[in-house]
Parts: C-alpha cells; structure tokens; sequence
C-alpha cells in the first residue's frame, strides 16, 4: 500500500517524520506492505513548481492509498498569485473528500491541561463531522473595492451524504448526534435541518437533538461531556473543531481524516496550522500528525495497528516527555521517539489493547 506524504510548510516536515517512523513501525510488525512517498505541496511547491498543487503530486495523490499531510501556509505566501490554502481545497475537491472526522478528547490524568476547570473537561469525548466540499468556502465569490460576497450553498445530497456519515459514526459511539446549524437566520441551514431529520428517520437507534451554532459554542466550554458527535457544515465544523480542540489542553494533540464515498484515498492530517514561528526549531508537538497516522492505519483496516498506536500516543502523552505547547521541555523529535517506544511495547504485549477505534467512526 503506497501512502503519499505532503509535509508540505512551517512545521508540516517536523510533525510528518515521527508519524511517518510509527506508520514504518507498524509495516515492519505487521508485514503490512506500506511504502511511502514524498511529494511537493503548498507553499513549499509553490516556490518549486509555482503551483500549490503540481500536476504529479495530484496524480500521486489519486493513486495512493492514503495521503497524510502535514501542515500548509504562512506570511511569506501572502501576496502569491494563488495561496498555499487553495492547494488543500482543491486536493479535497479532486479527491471527492466530503467527510472531516475530527475526534476529540480529554485524556484521563491530563484534565488539568484543560483550560476548563478539571471537573467540568473531564470525560470530554467528542466527534465532529463536517462536510468539508460545499458550503461559503467552496461558493461563488466576488470581491471590489467597495463590496464583496461569498456565496453559501448547499444541496439534499451534499447534507444527506454527510447526515449518513454522523449516523453511522454515531453507532460506534455513545448513539447521539447533535446537529449544529444556524436555521434561525440562513436558509442553506434550514435546508440542513430538515434533510437532517429526514435522515434521522433511518437510524432510530441514535439520538438528535439540534444546537445553533452560537449556543454550540457556548456550550462546548460549558459542558463538554453533553456531546457525543456534532454533525455541522463547512464553516461552523471547521471554527468549533477549533475551538474544541483548546479544551484537551492544545491543537497539537488533534489529527483528522477527510474521507470519500469509494475507495479512492483519504487524507490524514493534524487540525494545527503551520506555525511558522517555530519552524525549524524542532519544539513542534508531533501528536497530531501521529493521531492522524493512527487514523490512516484504521481507514486502510489495520484496525489493531491503529488501536495500538492510539493508546501508545496517549501513553506517552501522559508519562511525558512533554512538548512546550503542554507545558514540557521535550523536542518534536524526542516525543516522538517516545510515542515509538511506547508504540513498541504495545506491539509486542502478549494481550491485544483493547481500545475504540482511532478514527472514531470509519470509513465514509
């Protein structure tokens, strides 16, 4: 199986390696068959091929069996004709990814990382589904001197496509699905709503229930643990996925996968940014991009290999060394050496870990 890595900008080639080194990891124990492939993407190809999305990265990427990136972006690509983000956004498109499973969660023994009070993170556990190729950052969209537009669309399908997705993912979990939206005010939200509750009607093992996206927000800080997985479009999934990733202690520590209808390649990547600032300087927290290999293993149906690199990032997660994001000392390269150790001991225990799924919900 051919996995493509994009490390792509700013910390993107720091977080890549030690999640490359456990997926080489898992291949060599399990004689899984991975082989693995670099490829120019955003801004970084920008400068070499002036495009942030070559032609031979997109038709690697198509062939793949899964894609992990690393990061995109940053302020010297400000001012560039097309900016390293557009690369991203039209890889979605290419490869049909409509589904962004972003899992969330406070670790036992770390809840006094939380910027919450302990008693009210602890427990925290929660997926957001987000439909991830419609909505206002795929609409038409118009800008002058004096005004400018983005335009919100939504179509039965799109919303019905990603409906099913939550639903399923749902079964897995704790069978509650909070559907977030803003019907309210926007027509495309309630548009979501009702095709929402017509998708509900096949699955009357699992609970929902409807939020605005402003109480949403609210209550992702008020009361984590009334979530179990949030079902939102484009914008709103992206903005509280954000925000919930603050609440386990830092962006860093989440990973995602973007997935697909068929059986073309997802794409695995951290939710952080490039963080240009520190880039170079190896005090990255890889932990994102590891979840997102744990992610990548389970979606290619290593089940067990992803289970087992999941409980082994959270392992060496609450032992430590800890990256300065978490309040440690530890370098980029040092934690992941660790996940690796820890990944190791997991492998070779007689008894399997027993553990839920790394991505939270499956394949789209």
């Amino acid at each position: 199986m051919r996995v493509v890595v994009l490390p792509g900008d700013g910390v993107g080639p720091e977080v890549t390696a030690p999640a490359v080194a456990c997926l080489r990891l898992a291949s060599a124990h399990g004689g899984l068959g991975l082989a693995f492939e670099e490829h120019d993407f955003g801004g970084a190809a920008i400068d070499r091929h002036g495009a942030p999305l070559p032609a031979e990265t997109l038709a690697a990427s198509r062939t793949a069996a899964a894609v992990l990136l690393g990061a995109v972006g940053g302020p010297c690509w400000d001012e560039a004709r097309v900016r390293p983000e557009a690369g991203l956004l039209a890889l979605r498109r290419e490869l049909g990814l409509f589904a962004n499973l972003r899992p969330a969660r406070v670790m036992e023994g770390m809840e006094a990382l939380s910027p919450l009070r302990a008693d009210i993170a602890a427990g925290a556990d929660v997926l957001v589904v987000r439909e991830l190729t419609g909505g206002i950052y795929f609409g038409e969209r118009m800008v002058g001197r004096e005004r400018a537009s983005d335009l919100c669309l939504y179509t039965r399908p799109e919303i019905e496509r990603i409906a099913h997705v939550a639903f399923r993912a749902a079964r897995g979990r704790r069978g509650r699905v909070t559907s977030v939206d803003k019907a309210n005010v926007l027509e495309t939200s309630k548009l979501w709503r009702r095709v929402t509750i017509d998708v509900a009607a096949e699955y009357p093992d699992v609970e929902l229930d409807h939020l605005y996206v402003d109480a949403a927000a609210m209550a992702l800080i008020t009361n984590p643990r009334r979530f179990d997985v949030i079902l939102t479009e484009n914008m709103f999934g992206d903005i509280l996925s954000d925000e919930l990733s603050a609440i386990g202690g830092s962006i860093g520590l989440l990973g995602s996968a973007s997935l697909g209808a068929g059986d073309g390649p997802g794409l695995f990547e951290p939710v952080h940014g490039s963080a240009p600032d520190i880039a170079g300087l190896d005090i990255a927290n890889p932990a994102g991009a590891i979840a997102s290999a744990a992610m990548l293993l389970d979606a290619l149906g290593h089940e067990a290999h992803a289970r087992a690199l999941a409980a082994a990032l959270e392992d060496a997660s609450r032992a430590g060394p800890r990256t300065a994001d978490l309040g440690g000392g530890a370098r980029c390269s040092e934690f992941g050496a660790a996940v690796r150790e820890a990944f190791r001991a997991r492998l070779d225990a007689p008894v399997p870990v027993k553990a839920r799924s790394a991505a939270g919900g499956g394949r789209a």
